[in-house]
């Protein structure tokens, strides 16, 4: 990768610590999305000029059955919201592995996010985290991490704390 490049990676995660756990929670989110709504859905998305729409929309052709689209990627979000449909899915030691993976080929930042965001949000710090090689944070001689490589927080406000209150 040449400097002053950044590839990122937008993917929603459900992580649980066994695959029939992950698999029964993946199923949870679209288990009252009816046919119909598939439907309508997919009528809309299909109007849309959006390149990855339209790639999206064709991962899965709109059909449940098409929804594990790579290993441990699934589609099924993307059934009926628009943008970002895939998701990360598996065991912890599984998301893991998927994940150096993506670091691998050149992705240095992740954008990720599950359902119901913060639950899904601390199973991945928790469950994952610990099995991910993070890099330790440059130029900080005390105090905690404010970003831990391509799994933290960067941007423009990052190394900005609020003040205590009498401090």
């Amino acid at each position: 990768m040449s400097r002053g490049r950044s590839f990122r990676i937008r993917l929603h995660v459900i992580v649980r610590e066994t695959a029939e756990a992950v698999w029964q929670a993946a199923e949870s989110l679209i288990r009252f999305v009816d046919d119909a709504a598939i439907a309508k859905a997919q009528a809309t998305f299909a109007r849309f000029d959006s390149a990855g729409q339209q790639r999206m929309t064709r991962l899965h052709g709109g059909r449940r059955g098409r929804l594990e689209i790579s290993p441990k990627l699934w589609a099924g979000v993307g059934l009926v919201r628009d943008g970002a449909g895939t998701a990360l899915v598996g065991d912890p030691e599984q998301v893991a592995a998927r994940m150096q993976e993506f670091i691998a080929l050149g992705i240095d930042k992740f954008i990720l996010s599950g359902y119901p965001h913060l639950e899904e949000g601390y199973r991945l710090a928790e469950l994952v985290f610990p099995l991910l090689k993070l890099k330790p944070t440059t130029g900080r001689k005390s105090g905690p991490a404010l970003n831990a490589g391509p799994f933290g927080e960067s941007g423009v406000a990052a190394p900005i704390r609020p003040q205590v209150a009498g401090s």
